[in-house]
């Protein structure tokens, strides 16, 4: 998918400064909807913007669910009048003529009532979905103009929780919130007018427990209570987050027998959350909840002692006794404007915090697309002085980094895990872009090219891939969806995997992954080798593409290796490659040697070894690691005679400029024997 934003262009691209796309989301520049015009603005404003021009509807919404809280007041008005008439005329009950009109004007009410309701909830829907669903494909879309590296940084299940999970909260909001916000304020605007109408001072005794829930509420949400909302969100993300991490490595875990301890994590992150959820109750809510609850419901116990009070001084006693029948029926409708009004405040604090992690995923400055885009001639990648730190790191991952690998050639990336070789061929197609410095691919710095072109340009092989829930034909044809079913086979025998199309019940029609059939990781590299293949782009990117092969898998990516870096006529194309397993690379026309960020060698293969460096350690070490075998001989079980399992790990090698020398490690005891030499 191409995506480019109006507006977003790339200004001297050749400075060498560029901000890191994460750290720059407090600055905006998102694209989403009213970013613009949000400065200053509330939370309900700005999510309300989504919804686009049917946020009326939720205007309408409010309106009629008020309407509808008002017309709820009818029939409590009525019964108060039917219980008027009848004491005025008790006990002479057959002279009050109006009840029967008051009953029906009660069900008028009533029916009204239910009628305003449901079209509010109606319009207030229309309003909700539509901004849930603007919000989610905003920001899908947005994810997709994002740098790829991002998702390195967030996990998938991070991702869901923002997006899915704020859109629900936020529609929850929309939808049944908000409009019953809108009522409860109605009613608790047209209360007091009621309440003090017939006798202020039985209006009061009335009023008086709303006034202490408003305190209580907002006690409980206070700046400490904001503080736990954030909390409460992201405990959540950490769950989902968690919880999709150990799905996913159920096989792993079961291979290795670590249910329990791989559990821990997931359990750490439920009993965080129960922790917060808990801690907030009893510590922050629980004695403003309880007089908040004692005082709505105890209405009775601040009115009836004003009414015994005020009870003496009454010449006419059956009005007296009219008007504390109103304000008793009345004063039960307080409870549940209260508890609305609670719920309300409770849902705007979620929907406000999940409106600020929304828009924390819409700021994060997308790729920019240079106003003009160059396109290279040549098929040559260069680093110039290219240094990078990834968010959050006190050190960079790049420091200055300065090679070229010309077209043609083929260049190889070693050194200790964390040097950077994974970062540094993640900046050729723009995964990350470089803080200083610059990347150019035929001499065109990468930010001044289309991403689209960019991408085009580079064929990716990493150590690990994944296939879609698809058939093995979409599957490979995912790298060029125009390609003929004879160009995929094409493609799949040039990687060697015609063995595996042979064994598939439907050959390209068979169905990969859920529901379908399993490949072997081998397989699943050699599937993503010939995707590689099939895209014939002139630059290849190699990172690990042999790693946790197995021998007879690792025969046949080597030879789809060779295929997908020569073109159809055999010429070689770019290649970039990152290898632990040295033999891979020994063949380069330039090993580039990276150790914490920096370039400390560079040469071929037999230069480095001269050079006796950093280089030559590392090639001595994997020497090393390659020879070792199980030796199950008698004179080797005679050597580790403390091997209960009754083997030795045995490492016979020749050293340049020493004597053969063999060296046993006990599978049984940490220690190690060697004879002959140190290993």
């Amino acid at each position: 998918m191409k995506i480019r934003r109006k507006g977003m262009t790339t200004d001297q691209v050749d400075s060498g400064s560029k901000p890191d796309p994460i750290e720059s989301k407090a600055q905006g520049g998102g694209g989403w909807p009213g970013q613009e015009r949000s400065h200053g603005r509330s939370s309900l404003m700005r999510l309300l913007d989504f919804a686009g021009p049917r946020k009326v509807f939720s205007y309408l919404g409010c309106g009629l669910s008020a309407l509808s809280t008002i017309a709820g007041l009818g029939p409590y008005i009525c019964i108060w009048l039917a219980v008027k008439d009848l004491l005025a005329v008790a006990p002479k009950w057959s002279q009050a003529t109006g009840i029967a009109i008051y009953g029906w004007a009660g069900l008028g009410f009533a029916a009204a009532s239910v009628i305003l309701y449901c079209a509010g909830l109606l319009m207030a829907h229309l309003a909700a979905f539509r901004s849930a669903s603007n919000m989610r494909k905003e920001a899908i879309s947005h994810l997709m103009s994002l740098p790829l590296g991002y998702f390195d940084l967030h996990a998938s299940g991070e991702l869901r929780r923002t997006i899915d999970g704020s859109a629900g909260d936020t529609e929850n909001l929309l939808a049944h919130i908000l409009p019953d916000a809108a009522g409860s304020f109605a009613m608790i605007l047209g209360m007091p007018i009621l309440m003090l109408i017939f006798d202020w001072r039985m209006g009061l005794a009335c009023l008086f427990p709303i006034l202490i829930a408003l305190v209580c509420i907002r006690v409980m949400m206070n700046d400490q209570g904001q503080s736990f909302m954030k909390e409460y969100q992201d405990a959540l993300v950490r769950m989902s987050k968690t919880g999709t991490e150990y799905v996913r490595g159920i096989p792993v875990v079961k291979v290795f027998q670590q249910t329990v301890y791989s559990f821990k994590a997931f359990h750490e992150a439920i009993e965080h959350y129960s922790r917060i959820a808990r801690n907030y109750a009893m510590k922050i809510c629980h004695l403003p909840q309880a007089i908040q609850m004692t005082a709505l419901n105890g209405t009775a116990v601040f009115l009836v002692p004003v009414a015994i009070l005020l009870a003496p001084g009454q010449s006419d006693f059956t009005s007296y006794l009219t008007g504390f029948a109103f304000y008793a029926v009345f004063s039960g409708m307080v409870p549940t404007a209260m508890t609305r009004l609670q719920f309300s405040s409770e849902s705007f604090s979620k929907a406000d915090d999940a409106l600020n992690r929304i828009t924390g995923v819409l700021s994060i400055d997308p790729l920019t697309v240079a106003a003009q885009p160059k396109h290279p001639k040549s098929a040559d990648v260069s680093l110039d002085q290219a240094s990078y730190t990834y968010p959050g790191a006190n050190r960079p991952a790049l420091d200055r980094i300065d090679f070229k690998v010309p077209e043609g050639g083929m260049v190889a990336l070693v050194g200790p895990s964390g040097g950077g070789k994974s970062t540094c061929a993640s900046l050729v197609p723009r995964f990350w872009d470089v803080n200083s410095g610059r990347v150019a691919v035929g001499g065109i710095d990468v930010r001044s090219m289309d991403p689209h072109n960019l991408m085009g340009q580079i064929a990716f092989v990493f150590q690990t891939n994944r296939l879609f829930s698809a058939t093995l034909l979409e599957n490979v044809r995912a790298a060029r969806p125009e390609a003929t079913a004879e160009q995929v086979l094409d493609a799949l025998r040039a990687a060697q995997c015609t063995d595996i199309v042979d064994k598939l019940p439907q050959g390209l029609d068979t169905m990969l992954g859920s529901g379908g059939t399993y490949l072997s990781g081998g397989e699943v590299q050699r599937v993503a080798l010939a995707r590689a293949i099939l895209k014939e782009s002139p630059i290849v990117v190699l990172d690990e593409a042999t790693a946790f092969a197995d021998p007879e898998n690792e025969v046949l990516i080597q030879k789809a290796l060779t295929k997908l870096t020569q073109d159809e006529g055999g010429r070689r194309r770019t290649v970039l490659m990152i290898a632990h397993r040295l033999s891979t690379v020994a063949h380069a026309d330039q090993i580039l040697v990276l150790d914490g960020g920096r370039l400390v060698e560079q040469g071929t293969h037999r230069q480095l070894l001269d050079a006796q460096g950093t280089y030559a350690r590392l090639w001595s070490d994997y020497e090393r690691a390659v020879s070792w075998k199980v030796d199950n001989s008698s004179k080797a079980a005679d050597k580790a005679d403390q091997n209960p399992a009754g083997f030795t790990v045995v490492e016979d090698r020749t050293v340049p400029g020493t004597d053969p020398f063999v060296a046993y490690m006990s599978t049984g005891d940490s220690a190690t024997k060697r004879e002959g030499g140190e290993a």
